[in-house]
Order: C-alpha cells, then sequence, then structure tokens
C-alpha cells in the first residue's frame, strides 16, 4: 500500500540533504562545544556557524539566537522567563484562545502562582483585533504572546501591526512561529517582535532541536541551570548534530519556490474536498494568499466524525489529523475550532491537512479521491450514525 503523509503540521520527513549534513557530527567531529580542545572548537565553530544562519534568515543579531530542544522549551521559556524576570513590574499576560497548548498551560500554570492572563478572543477566521488587544494592555502588563502561523487553521495574523501596538505601549511581544518559519517572510526588526519562538522538525530538520530570538535588552530568567552554555540562558550540552541539521533545513527551506508549490498542491486538494455538499473551511480562505499558511487544509465535513474518518483514512494509507499533533490523544474538541466559533459537533467533524514540498501531485490526486470515498461511504454508512448517537449528536 502507498502511504500519503499529509500530516506535516506535526511533523516533517528529515530532508536527506540534512540527514547527510549531520553525518559528520555523529561520527567524526563528536565534540562538546564546551571543550577547549581542537575536537570541542571544531563543534564551538559550527555551532556559532549555524546561529549565524538562523539569524540571518530572520534579520537578527547572531547573539540573539539561542538553541533549545524545540518549540515548547521555547514558550515555556518566554511566558516563565518573562514571569517571573518582571514580576516586580507586574503580573498580567496577553495571549489568545487559539494559541498552542504549551503557552495556554503555562498560564494556567502562572496563574496557579497568582499571575493575571486575559485570554482574547479572535473572529471567524481566527483573526486578533488589534483594538481589542490595546484595550487588554495595562501597566502591570509584562508580555504579549501571539501565534504567528496557527498549528490548526493556518491563519498568519499581522504580527508587524500588533507587535508596533506592543512596542509603542512599552510591552514585550512574542510570537510562537513554528509553523510559519520559512513559509513566510519574517524580519524580526520590521515585525517589532522582542521573542520569537522557532523550531527545526517543522521545516525538515531534526526533532528535538529548536530556537529563541530574544531582542537585546530583554529581561528574561532561564529556565535550566547549572551549565553555563548559551550565555548562561539555557544550560545543556549543545545538541551540535541537531543544530548544524536545524541551519541546513533553513537554508534549504528558504527557496520561494516551495511556497508557491506547496500552495498550488493545497489549493487544488482544497477545492476538490470542498465541492462536495455540507463541506466548509475552517480558517481564513484559500484566495488571500496572505491570511493562510501554504500548506494548511481545516476542513468541516458535516455530519462526518472526525476519528471514524481518520481511522479509514489511516487504514488506506492517507495521514491526516484531526488538529494539533499535542492534542492528538485528547477526547476534548479542537479549543481553536471552539474559538472561532465552531459548534462541538461542528469542530468533531473537521480534520487538518497540511503537506509539504515533498508531497507530489499524483499523491494530491489520489488524496482527493480516496477522502472524497470515505466521506460519501461514512455519510451514508450505520458506523457514522452509531457514533453520532453514542457521543449524542
Amino acid at each position: 500500500m502507498d502511504e500519503i503523509y499529509l500530516d506535516n503540521g506535526a511533523t516533517t520527513p528529515l530532508d536527506p540533504k540534512v540527514e547527510e549534513k549531520m553525518k559528520e557530527f555523529w561520527l567524526d567531529n563528536f565534540g562538546n562545544p564546551s571543550s577547549v580542545h581542537t575536537i570541542g572548537r571544531r563543534a564551538r565553530d559550527v555551532v556559532e556557524e549555524s546561529r549565524k544562519t538562523i539569524a540571518k534568515s530572520v534579520n537578527a543579531k547572531t547573539h540573539e539566537i539561542y538553541f533549545t530542544s524545540g518549540g515548547i522549551e521555547s514558550n515555556n521559556w518566554v511566558i516563565k522567563g518573562i514571569a517571573f524576570a518582571l514580576r516586580k513590574k507586574g503580573k498580567h499576560i496577553i495571549t489568545t484562545k487559539i494559541e498552542h497548548k504549551c503557552i495556554l498551560e503555562s498560564c494556567r500554570w502562572l496563574e496557579g502562582l497568582g499571575y493575571e492572563i486575559t485570554y482574547l478572543d479572535v473572529d471567524e477566521g481566527g483573526f486578533v483585533d488589534e483594538e481589542k488587544l490595546k484595550e487588554a494592555i495595562r501597566r502591570d502588563t509584562v508580555l504579549v504572546s501571539i501565534i504567528h502561523g496557527n498549528n490548526e487553521i493556518g491563519t498568519i495574523q499581522d504580527i508587524k501591526r500588533l507587535g508596533k501596538l506592543c512596542r509603542d505601549l512599552g510591552v514585550y511581544f512574542h510570537t510562537d512561529a513554528c509553523q510559519s518559519y520559512t513559509k513566510v517572510p519574517i524580519d524580526v526588526k520590521d515585525m517589532c517582535v522582542d521573542l520569537m519562538t522557532l523550531n527545526a522538525h517543522k521545516i525538515h530538520g531534526p526533532k528535538g532541536v529548536g530556537a529563541l530570538y530574544i531582542h537585546d535588552g530583554v529581561e528574561i530568567h532561564p529556565l535550566l541551570h547549572g551549565g553555563g552554555q548559551e550565555k548562561g540562558k539555557r544550560s545543556g550540552t549543545s545538541n551540535v548534530p541537531g543544530i548544524v541539521g536545524f541551519a541546513e533545513a533553513v537554508r534549504l527551506g528558504l527557496d520561494k519556490r516551495h511556497v508557491e508549490y506547496m500552495k498550488k498542491l493545497r489549493d487544488k486538494l482544497g477545492r476538490r474536498l470542498l465541492d462536495l455538499e455540507e463541506t466548509e473551511l475552517n480558517g481564513p480562505s484559500l484566495e488571500n494568499v496572505d491570511e493562510r499558511l501554504c500548506n494548511n487544509l481545516n476542513i468541516m465535513f458535516r455530519g462526518v466524525d472526525n476519528e471514524v474518518l481518520g481511522s479509514v483514512l489511516d487504514a488506506r494509507g492517507v495521514y491526516v489529523s484531526a488538529g494539533s499533533a499535542c492534542s492528538a490523544r485528547s477526547t476534548k474538541p479542537s479549543h481553536v475550532l471552539l474559538a472561532i466559533g465552531r459548534t462541538e459537533d461542528e469542530a468533531r467533524n473537521s480534520i487538518r491537512i497540511t503537506l509539504s514540498r515533498f508531497n507530489t501531485e499524483d499523491e494530491i490526486d489520489r488524496a482527493g479521491e480516496i477522502i472524497e470515498e470515505e466521506v460519501r461511504k461514512i455519510r451514508g454508512g450505520i458506523i457514522n450514525k452509531i457514533t453520532r448517537l453514542f457521543k449524542g449528536s
């Protein structure tokens, strides 16, 4: 059975060119960058060269990039590190109802320590209202965190506009760019971003490595202590092969042709599936290229339970998801879909399809055919009726 992987929002396959680049630092140049001998210096040099590559990709200074284990660590570091560093100024943080769970759960953890969190509403496209953000900012607000490209519905926020507002009002502004990185042009200076989360495994790099951009002068406490790495801000022996692979994935991923190719495949599949009766797109329109990630579809097939559809597609080798990978085992409907106004039933009728540059046009044609066929079968089948009855819909 041929497999068609359409869950690239969860993770992406490693680019073979990235793997090739990493090999040397598993086998020969295996040194610890903190060591002062020749092998250690070789490792340190390649880490710093990689840091330079990633910094350049977002128009940051090289020393403003700090390597981490991935997006979840970086996001936790931002929320908790800023909260602790600025607790004398205030204990108020602003975020949105459509953030990745690691942001939301970090904020809820802080609530238990006496911090106050404002969770902004979004509109049906998943967009934050600038005026509502302005109204929410107070004298004791220490941080605003708003996701750049949403991991479920693909919404691309106008980060430049929101960042400028925060900069003008003297509040640190963070954005999680794990899904948008290399798919959307990013310039941390132009966008008035103080902190930005990046990671490798969403862009055909290795798992277990990410980065946090921290603008010069930002006060932030470290989460990890003891080793003194990353200028004392993030202790832990550097993941040299991962960092090398991350930089190579960035270098390869910045080719603008990849974005156009993914958008072409996404639109072809999206238009085919949206021709089905009682089928709707969640999030921004496909037509506006500046508002939706080039590889993202989130589609509601009314009356079709997403667990049932996901299972039958899995059996046929087509791999999609019901939402964020970090929520995949949850029985609750997507918090993102509820936030944009979908009912619980509508959220449970929705699947996320995310493509990559390694998908082929033939795969997209076959996936469209299989999804169409299974949606029609489920809608007419006894299994779906029993599932809906059991769930009380």
